[in-house]
């Protein structure tokens, strides 16, 4: 069985650094930082279900940086393990316009009409 079939709290951390990408790191630190991005999407897609502020390029900036250093199909993975499905109608637009992933994946999921139309206007 491939260890990383199902991420888990306990082999997160080794899926993440399995997949992280960055040659300037020279410190773990950073690799942390870089993980700590999940929590600051988090939170803003938190904020926005919440009351409705839309951060939208502070999220695109956040998820640039993941999918950099960690590619798109495990910072796909790494998102949808720390992420509540509540998050997934705002997030999966970003995703779409970041070309992550495609219209057809992720069906069940629907689209958050305000994210699509604030991020039609960037």
């Amino acid at each position: 069985m491939e260890l990383f079939n199902k991420i888990t709290e306990e082999n997160f951390i080794l899926f993440a650094a399995k997949h992280y990408y960055n040659p300037r790191c020279i410190e773990a630190e950073e690799f942390f930082e870089d993980i700590q991005r999940i929590k600051y999407i988090k939170r803003l897609l938190n904020r926005y279900n919440t009351n409705g502020e839309l951060m939208d390029r502070l999220i695109l900036n956040h998820l640039i940086v993941l999918f950099n250093c960690f590619g798109y199909e495990a910072g796909i993975r790494m998102l949808a393990h720390k992420l509540n499905i509540s998050y997934w109608p705002a997030l999966k637009p970003f995703l779409v316009f970041l070309k992550a992933i495609t219209n057809d994946e992720f069906v069940e999921i629907g689209m958050d009409k305000t994210v699509i139309e604030a991020l039609r206007k960037i």
